[in-house]
């Protein structure tokens, strides 16, 4: 084609990137590769091969890491551990800058290394993977630098085990990696099985940047090695990828005590109004989708369009499809890359062909001849309980159905088991930010998607995972308090013998709905003073009476929709009915526990009260700094249903200490009281009776927290468990927990200082982080 011809057609003539330098270094190491373990690469070994997906080219052999491999691989990092810790921040930003610096003056290389390894376009490992890896490694480098000033009560994890999808192979482990070093950790990482390289290659640049030995270890493999790193001697594990397999990874965790992040499927929603700009909307549309050919766990799967105008849209992205190329991914003028292994294709394939509803639309392209290739593929008319609409299909493959109002496109946005992402299309910025907080949805894109950085934190809900990474939360996800803790002793109710002092025989009831409710499984136990003394009974709570509070928890919804001034005033007029009986209170405390500590008790649960209403308007979000014309609002949301097991050792102070900063974000709670010293909660519930907490906020249970706590993890509508029992139920409520994959914040057996406050803590526990991003301009 001459000049001429191309300003006239105005086509994309071929602009191929070269895979020289790529290919000399694979050759420089015989195209084979071992583990990079206590900083030096064991010699190769038997293994998988890695191939480029655009061509089914072999690029190298890779070790398939064996049980010792992974055991080397954490005590290398373990023995690391300490005195990489012991540099101090500022010492470790030298590092990270070091590293931030190498990725940029070797940005090529790993860019072409990337698209050969997973098969996307060079234009988005050129663009947007590398120089996301580079500003998460500064980003981080800043905060090491700051962290003994910013977090002086924070310390490292440990050892961290992370594990990476094959997607984003070289940005998964900036996310990770950067701020695992940061705060003083040392890691074992594992990339994914198809696409190893790149982890290899940044393994030589914390070689040049004088990572000590140790700190940053990498063992390659399948499944089984990521299953060796999940059960070896690490501190926490940080997981990308499948929610079959986050599920699996928090059952193998539970009990460990082992810190745990999973970041995992999506099906996100993206909406378009009526009164959007179409054309940007298409635009949007094919970066949400069509961009790393699909194969992104918040991709913008699901389009929603408003009715009035679906028509015309679908033209218009139907005409936009069939002006995308598919091709080389070394090529700079291709939009769509290939599929990363033959086997995820024929995943997609399977699913598709599948479907028989709605309507079906491929692109019309020409397609490569060779290659694990997929064309773009749009299926309308599909209703929210078809399985595409349900299901991830992780590939270049947009499912649609249309809405008639605005409500109406929430409902069915939210109608999956998912929570990652969501998009939202409209030039009313009213409308905009009425929606996106009413999205379930870790992050919320208006007028824009797929917009990440460092600085924004990133993660999901329900079955999407927990935890973030990005931002301050990522950052504190790798440290835990310096306070010390001891083993926590179980709690036994006394036992006597008698009849109360009092001639009315007084049974308590239970709180569920606002209301005194007897315990559905018709049973009660007395309850006896530290002498023998009877004081009452009280109910034995069965799973009907867990299912019960937690529908009246589900009722009062509209508590998270209130103002925090108004949770604010509710909370500081319960502190003035119980300071009211303080001495009634603390009577009855000492009469259960025969201490002489119920005056602190009370005293301090008054105050804890009032420390959580002071918090409740001020414990806020932040606007982050990202580098884009725009803002990303970090907006703090009420997790939802908490179910706790209260402290056994402190009845009143244990309750209220969970309840006041859960209530306070707008959350609702389902408590089971004190095992053996219950009847301070059953007192309790008469204060909030007479402070204006709506029916169903607070809901209290009494019985055995072992009979108590398989039901409260297993609740799919319970959004989050805690557990500060002195029946260490720990492993029972992670392992049940794993059916919703819902938050899980347990003891593992070790005391907690009531005494002390901790009410950062535990508002940080009571609310979910949701980054809404915001661009604005022409």
């Amino acid at each position: 084609m001459t000049v001429k011809e191309i300003f006239e057609t105005m086509e994309y003539g071929p602009a191929p990137e070269s895979a020289a330098e790529a290919r000399a270094w694979l050759a420089g190491h015989d195209s084979r590769f071992g583990h990079f373990i206590d900083g030096s690469f064991t010699s190769p070994a038997s293994g998988f091969d890695s191939r480029n997906p655009a061509t089914g080219a072999h690029l190298a052999g890779l070790t398939q890491a064996t049980q010792a491999d992974v055991e080397a691989a954490v005590a290398a990092a373990r023995k690391a551990q300490g005195k990489w810790a012991g540099l101090g921040g500022p010492g470790r930003a030298r590092v990270l800058y070091a590293i931030a610096r190498l990725l940029q003056k070797h940005a090529r290389l790993f860019a072409v290394l990337e698209t050969l390894d997973n098969g996307k376009p060079i234009r988005e490992s050129r663009d947007i993977d590398i120089p996301l890896a580079q500003r998460h490694f500064y980003y981080h480098a800043g905060m090491a630098q700051l962290m003994e000033e910013a977090l002086p009560d924070a310390d490292p994890l440990g050892v961290c085990g992370q594990i990476i999808p094959w997607n984003f192979p070289l940005l998964m482990l900036a996310w990770k990696i950067a701020p695992a070093l940061a705060m003083g950790n040392t890691v074992v990482l594992k990339p994914a099985e198809y696409t190893s390289l790149t982890a290899l290659l940044f393994a030589e640049i914390c070689q040049q940047a004088g990572v000590p030995s140790g700190v940053v270890n990498i063992v390659t493999g399948d499944g089984a090695v990521g299953e060796m790193l999940v059960a070896a001697d690490v501190d926490k594990i940080a997981f990308t990828g499948s929610t079959t397999v986050g599920r699996r990874i928090r059952e193998a965790t539970a009990g460990s005590g082992k810190a745990l992040t999973l970041e995992l499927g999506g099906k996100s929603p993206y909406i378009v109004f009526d009164d959007a700009d179409l054309d940007s909307a298409v635009e949007g549309l094919v970066d949400a989708i069509w961009f790393n050919q699909g194969q992104v766990c918040c991709a913008g799967s699901r389009l929603l369009v408003q009715e009035s105008i679906a028509e015309a849209f679908h033209t218009r992205l139907t005409a936009r499809m069939d002006t995308l190329r598919v091709g080389d991914p070394l090529d700079k003028c291709i939009d769509i890359g290939a599929v990363v292994d033959p086997v995820q294709h024929a995943a997609i394939t399977r699913m598709v062909d599948a479907n028989s509803a709605g309507t079906r639309h491929v692109a019309a392209i020409e397609m490569p001849a060779e290659g694990c290739f997929y064309p773009p593929t749009l299926i309308t008319g599909l209703t929210p309980s078809d399985a595409l609409m349900q299901e991830e299909i992780f590939g270049p493959v947009l499912v649609a159905t249309t809405f008639r109002t605005p409500d109406e496109a929430v409902a069915i946005a939210n109608n999956t088991r998912y929570g990652l992402a969501a998009t939202v299309w409209t030039e009313n910025v009213n409308l905009a930010l009425d929606i996106a907080p009413k999205l379930t949805a870790g992050v919320v894109w208006v007028n824009a998607t797929n917009l990440f950085d460092a600085a924004a934190p990133f993660g999901g809900v329900r079955e999407s995972g927990f935890g973030r990474e990005g931002g301050w939360e990522g950052l504190r996800a790798y440290t835990r308090p310096k306070r010390k803790t001891r083993a926590l002793v179980r709690l036994d109710p006394p036992t006597g013998q008698g009849a109360p002092s009092d001639p009315v025989n007084r049974t308590a009831k239970m709180y569920v709905g606002g209301k005194q409710a007897r315990p559905d499984s018709g049973y009660s136990q007395p309850i006896f003073g530290k002498s023998g003394t009877p004081l009452g009974h009280v109910g034995l709570g069965s799973r009907k009476d867990v299912r019960n509070a937690v529908e009246a928890a589900q009722a009062a919804a509209g508590w998270a929709g209130t103002t925090a001034h108004l949770r604010a005033q509710i909370l500081y007029y319960i502190a003035e009915n119980l300071s009211a009986r303080a001495d009634e209170f603390a009577h009855r405390i000492n009469a259960m526990t025969s201490g002489r500590q119920g005056a602190k008790e009370v005293d301090a649960s008054i105050q804890r009260l009032f420390s959580a209403a002071a918090w409740a308007d001020k414990f806020d979000g932040q606007t982050q700094s990202v580098p884009i014309r725009g803002v990303a609002l970090a907006m703090k949301e009420p997790v939802g249903v908490i179910a706790a097991l209260c402290a056994d050792e402190a009845p009143l102070l244990g309750l209220v200490s969970v309840m006041a900063p859960a209530i306070a974000m707008g959350n609702r709670v389902v408590l089971a009281a004190s095992e053996p010293y219950p009847l301070a909660a059953t007192d309790f519930y008469q204060v909030l009776d007479t402070s204006d907490v709506p029916g169903g906020v607070v809901n209290i249970l009494t019985g055995r927290h072992a009979d108590l706590a398989p039901t409260m993890a297993g609740h799919l509508n319970v959004d989050a468990v805690w557990s500060f029992s002195s029946s260490d139920l720990s492993a029972e409520i992670e392992r049940a927990s794993a059916g919703n994959l819902k938050r899980t914040w347990v003891n593992n057996g070790r005391a907690t200082d009531w005494f002390s406050a901790q009410t950062g803590r535990f508002l940080a526990q009571s609310t979910e982080v949701k980054t809404v991003w915001v661009p604005y301009g022409e």
